[in-house]
């Protein structure tokens, strides 16, 4: 006996409509809302996008589902895997273990860290989880503030159908934008050289370099291959090094990213335009709005400071990676032609760096690299590898924006000559009366030693 159609809930009516539309039978065409999410429109991604949305719709928990997001960055990196051969995975460790030699000459942090090869489809299934981490505050806001816009301003017959259907549309919602995060890291997986590539610590205490986009870069650079080889496995194991030696760096990098995006909030204003025009049979304008960061408003002051010292932060570690690899690769003949050809790219970054970069609303290139390096280079020179790469031992240690502009600070802290606090102050007072042997404190002036020889510096009373 068929349900009666007085006992359906709302959700259940939105559920069906949503269905109908997904099936190509409402007036959404599937090949537009392919394109709002980000997605090319073949038949094969096509299918995929139907398929995710209507596993959205058949959901019973609340949240994103970030499985979109590996499932969508696959089927990218699938379309073009890339291969290496044996003599080029071969090549490639050679240069790691020469690079790795080199480093320990610079630097004596993480001499135990080793370097893994990876594939573009091994580096999405290894860094999703942070790219996760990173976007989830700015997933949450959008799927919650989209899902408000469009019942506040929904038309009165679909009121009542809206109200109880909160988790469908956070659920819909939250897989439009895992899926378009998928699409920018799978894209990433065909332009990243190495794990340290972004600044952020994708990896955890490894070393990775990916050799079918390695010959890409060294293609480019018209430079002989196995030099770039070298400079680019240097640089990478000095970053893995860094965060392998200092255990809380990543941890504070992390939490630091987390701190600015849990600020983000949307633009309610723009959603609320959005939801009084939305044309259903044109999801374009949907696409363009989540993927130009026209619905994330310009940052608080809250947000500027978190992004500054986040900024700087990245800036040192990046800085310090550029000048161990410098001091490292110094036998190279175009060591410099390399570094300055990768900090152009770095600068500028790739389209789906930028496409990134306004989804969540971060940048993932840092900031003050060249003053960070020079920061760096300074200090080595003034006191030594070991001692300046003490800084990294615990946070309090680190440098600040401020020092970056001007070491003489630090260096002097360093060299034991820094401003001593009060207590500081006490015990070398202590220290330094004992080295004279002269009394300290209280005692009366007038206990002398026996005897009347006159002080060494004294000429002797004329009688």
């Amino acid at each position: 006996m068929p349900e009666d159609s007085d006992d359906r809930l709302p959700e259940d009516e939105l559920r069906e409509m949503l269905q109908q539309f997904l099936s190509g039978e409402g007036p959404i065409d599937p090949a537009r809302l392919a394109g709002a999410a980000g997605m090319p429109s073949d038949p094969a991604q096509l299918q995929a996008l139907m398929a995710q949305l209507q596993a959205a719709l058949a959901r019973t928990e609340d949240g994103i589902d970030w499985s979109a997001t590996k499932r969508q960055a696959a089927a990218v990196v699938q379309r073009d895997p890339g291969s290496v051969t044996s003599a080029e995975r071969e090549a490639v460790q050679q240069a790691a273990d020469l690079a790795a030699m080199w480093l320990g000459e610079t630097t004596e942090l993480g001499a135990a860290t080793g370097l893994t090869m990876l594939s573009r489809q091994q580096w999405v299934d290894a860094t999703i989880p942070v790219w996760q981490e990173m976007s989830e505050p700015v997933a949450n806001s959008i799927a919650n503030a989209l899902t408000r816009a469009m019942q506040e301003h929904a038309p009165e017959e679909a009121q009542e159908m809206l109200a109880g259907a909160e988790k469908i549309l956070r659920n819909v919602g939250g897989t439009m934008f895992a899926m378009q995060l998928g699409n920018v890291v799978g894209q990433l997986a065909g332009e990243t050289v190495a794990g340290g590539d972004f600044g952020f610590p994708l990896l955890e205490d490894t070393a990775a370099l990916l050799p079918v986009n390695l010959r890409t870069a060294a293609e480019g650079l018209e430079i002989p291959e196995d030099q770039v080889r070298i400079w680019m496995a240097a640089r990478e194991l000095a970053h893995a090094r860094l965060f392998h030696h200092a255990r809380w760096l990543r941890l504070h990098v992390l939490s630091s990213v987390r701190e600015y995006a849990e600020g983000i909030r949307i633009d309610v204003d723009r959603l609320e335009e959005l939801a009084e025009s939305f044309d259903p049979t044109n999801p374009e304008e949907l696409r363009q709005a989540l993927s130009s960061g026209a619905l994330i408003p310009p940052k608080t002051a809250e947000q500027q400071e978190a992004l500054a010292r986040l900024e700087t932060t990245i800036a040192l570690i990046e800085g310090w990676v550029d000048a161990v690899t410098e001091a490292a690769t110094a036998r190279l003949p175009k060591r410099d032609a390399i570094a300055e050809s990768v900090r152009r790219k770095r600068a500028t970054g790739g389209p789906a760096e930028k496409a990134f970069g306004t989804l969540v609303g971060l940048e993932i290139r840092p900031r003050r690299l060249r003053e960070a390096a020079a920061f760096w280079r300074t200090v080595t020179d003034a006191v030594g590898a070991e001692v300046r790469d003490s800084l990294w031992d615990q946070p309090d240690l680190m440098p600040g924006s401020a020092d970056i502009d001007d070491p003489s600070l630090v260096i002097a802290r360093l060299q034991g000559v820094g401003e001593l606090d009060e207590m500081d102050l006490a015990l070398q007072e202590l220290l330094d009366d004992a080295e004279r042997g002269e009394p300290h404190g209280d005692e009366p002036e007038g206990d002398e030693p026996d005897g009347d020889e006159p002080d060494d510096d004294q000429e002797p009373k004329q009688g």
